[in-house]
């Protein structure tokens, strides 16, 4: 009990900003239907690409590791966590919208098998409906950690390296396990970068119009 009445709450409070996932997962829910018309964006290059069961491990730690993600920018950097939800939850958003009006889906394979991976794709399968999928949120967000490590005043080697690699895993595995198609990937990254490349544009409006003005008479004949 001495430790909590030591812990300084107030420097945790930015945390509880993660507390949207819940409502967003619900939402996902309501969109996650096919109740208007249902296209395919599968291409000849999607169908080459195999089946692999053993990509359900990445793909289904991929909520872990975006709450993981955000803990550790939160640690390091304050602004980059705020910069992450907010980026995460105008790109879901956006998402959601887009799932309203244009539903994709992806054919699945028929599974066969009685290993601990089968059991997980079956698990994967019955949890999520074969619909949203353009663009993913899987790609989305798992680009959108390495693109903010990029960019980021404590990105060294290592974190580079562990969220790049962690994350490009995470978008294969929506291609090998047929959960998404190319176009859909390549959406969610798009979608990231059209994203940011706005709320830099709205922060330096806003910057420049707190920005102190310049003295008029400086300009005077």
């Amino acid at each position: 009990m001495t430790f909590l009445r030591n812990v300084d709450w107030k420097k945790y409070s930015p945390l509880a900003l993660m507390l949207v996932f819940p409502f967003l997962g619900m939402m996902y829910q309501w969109t996650n239907r096919a109740d208007q018309d249902v296209y395919s964006l599968l291409t000849a290059y999607d169908q080459a690409i195999p089946f692999i069961k053993y990509f359900a491990l990445p793909y289904v730690v991929w909520i872990l590791y975006i709450y993981v993600c955000l803990l550790y920018f939160f640690k390091k950097d304050l602004s980059v966590y705020y910069r992450a939800l907010l980026t995460y939850i105008v790109c879901t958003l956006t998402c959601y919208a887009i799932y309203s009006v244009f539903q994709t889906t992806v054919p699945r394979p028929d599974l066969t098998g009685d290993d601990p991976f089968t059991w997980l794709v079956n698990y994967i399968y019955d949890r999520d409906q074969p619909f949203n999928c353009f663009p993913s949120i899987h790609c989305f967000s798992s680009y959108m950690m390495m693109r903010l490590v990029w960019t980021s005043s404590f990105r060294n080697k290592w974190n580079v390296t562990l969220i790049t690699g962690m994350s490009t895993l995470i978008i294969l595995s929506t291609l090998f396990m047929k959960q998404h198609v190319i176009l859909d990937a390549l959406a969610g990254i798009l979608l990231v970068e059209t994203s940011m490349a706005i709320m830099l544009l709205v922060e330096l409006y806003v910057r420049e119009s707190r920005s102190p003005q310049r003295d008029k008479t400086t300009y005077r004949a």
